[in-house]
């Protein structure tokens, strides 16, 4: 089933080898007919992450650079969608020569092309392919078929398969049940695929009996069913499928016997897991208003991002996500060391962020907003000390008289939403002498964008005069990317999205800026 772990599982066995000093990368099949999750609702599918070269990917991409410490480019999420269409328009242009198109060959030799080319092009010793969706699923056959052919191609000495599978434990009886994880073998083994391993997820560890068990009804060796049980923290779970002994598994299964398993790379690796597992308390609380906090995986880099700073400061970070639709009492965040305002788009909601960022501004409460929340606290700032009473962005109501935010020129006569948006890493230039020259300590800086609107630059004499700084911009002045209150405690919001650079031990570093500031009392 859907969220077991398939990202995780992929992340970790890429970072296994990576320590093993094997150039490794990861690609994202997504079976959807969506061409890229640009257009997706975050509360529905999770945070949309954007790469360097301006990819609108699965979240799993973020897992495969946070694990890997390393930038995925947007080639390796690979959809229904941009399959067919390269599909569609080779038969449009009469490359298949008469032929009738077809699932197979067609659609399948798509798919292996895609995958060999980003492995030939990037020169890898090793490429994790996660395939998304369920076992039985009708949209995601192609892509099985597809990889049961390599199987046959690349010969069994250079494809392996896993299998991330459930074995749940019933209270009432309270062992761990194996039928699923069968049932589920046998629909992969029904299409052409054997699993070489199965990554069995469990709340406990995995017991001998089960792993027997599983072992006799799936065709797989019981040293290979691998126990993928529930821990503090997802880099923990490198450790464990190491020590169940998968690294000389995996190295005999690729004929690769005697090759090292193991290097200098595990003792950074170790002091960056224990960093963020060893943390002093009491907790940093840090209030999150956004527009899609039913689901956590909206924002799961950005919460990543507080923990990758609170761990680099020792401190443990606890998140409560406060909706900003339904918020009326704005006192309850003064209970919070720190506000943070996510990215989001629309009018829904919009009015409680604004009166957040006031009530932040107010209190002098440490405050960082994120695109969206960078662009309504440059509203709110114009609401209630420049006394613009109708200041709003054109997103939200057009017709405003104060258009604080507006869209942005080029995005004026584009009329499709996919892939139409400010996208990837732009050069940023930070003004000496500013908040965010300190953070940085740089005059330049690149960063991802994923925005449609931009602060109105008619408006900045009035901010400045009043105490608010636009310390940074991009494309030779033309767009704001930060905007700080050197007179309040903390107060920055940010047009790019910091959070899609921050890793483990190397938090991004305005993150890291605003957990210090949350920290001192």
């Amino acid at each position: 089933m859907s969220g077991l772990g398939k990202g995780v599982t992929t992340s970790s066995i890429a970072k296994l080898l990576q320590l093993a000093d094997q150039k490794v990368s990861c690609i994202k099949i997504d079976p959807y007919l969506n061409y890229d999750a640009g257009t997706m609702n975050p509360v529905a599918h999770g945070e949309v992450f954007v790469t360097e070269d301006g990819g609108e990917c699965d979240m799993d991409i973020g897992n495969y650079e946070r694990f890997l410490n390393q930038n995925i480019p947007k080639s390796h999420n690979i959809t229904t969608a941009q399959v067919y269409s390269a599909v569609i328009e080779s038969e449009r242009k009469g490359e298949y020569l008469g032929e009738c198109v077809q699932i197979i060959p067609h659609i399948t030799d798509e798919i292996k092309n895609r995958i060999r080319k980003i492995a030939e092009d990037e020169n890898l010793d090793f490429l994790i392919v996660e395939c998304g969706g369920t076992v039985g699923d009708i949209e995601s056959l192609p892509f099985l078929e597809a990889l049961r052919q390599m199987r046959v191609e690349e010969g069994p000495q250079n494809v392996v398969f896993v299998h991330v599978t459930l074995a749940p434990s019933l209270d009432v009886v309270g062992e761990q049940k194996t039928k699923p994880t069968q049932h589920s073998a046998q629909e992969l083994r029904r299409i052409g695929i054997q699993p070489d391993f199965l990554a069995v997820r469990c709340t406990m560890p995995l017991e001998e009996k089960t792993k027997i068990k599983i072992a006799l009804f799936t065709n797989v060796t019981s040293k290979d069913v691998l126990s993928c049980h529930d821990v503090k923290s997802i880099f923990q779970v490198p450790q464990i499928l190491y020590d169940q002994g998968i690294m000389d598994s995996l190295f005999t299964k690729f004929g690769k016997v005697g090759m090292v398993n193991a290097s200098a790379n595990w003792n950074e690796w170790n002091r960056i897991v224990e960093s963020m597992n060893n943390l002093e308390y009491p907790k940093i609380k840090i209030a999150m208003v956004g527009k899609y906090v039913t689901l956590a995986d909206s924002y799961v880099s950005v919460n990543h991002a507080l923990k990758h700073a609170g761990a680099k400061l020792g401190k443990s970070i606890e998140i409560d996500w406060i909706d900003s639709e339904s918020i009326n009492d704005f006192n309850i965040l003064s209970n919070y060391d720190g506000i943070l305002v996510p990215g989001g788009f629309g009018a829904r909601g919009s009015e409680g962020i604004i009166k957040t960022a006031n009530y932040a501004r107010e209190r002098n409460i440490p405050y960082l907003g994120i695109c969206f929340g960078f662009q309504l606290a440059a509203v709110s700032f114009g609401r209630n000390v420049l006394n613009l009473k109708d200041a709003n962005s054109t997103e939200i109501e057009p017709n405003t008289k104060n258009p604080i935010v507006d869209l942005l020129p080029e995005q004026k006569d584009v009329l499709g939403m996919g892939g139409s948006l400010r996208l990837g890493a732009n050069d940023i230039m930070i003004k000496t002498n500013t908040i965010t020259h300190k953070i940085y300590n740089a005059n330049k800086i690149s960063k991802r964008h994923r925005h449609r609107y931009e602060i109105n630059k008619q408006f900045i004499p009035e901010f400045e005069k009043h105490g608010m700084i636009f310390s940074a911009e991009s494309d030779n002045g033309k767009r704001m990317e930060v905007l700080e209150i050197p007179a309040h405690k903390f107060y920055l919001g940010v047009q790019f999205h910091p959070e899609f650079n921050s890793r483990p031990g190397y938090p991004e570093q305005v993150f890291y800026a605003f957990v210090i500031a949350t920290s001192q009392k």
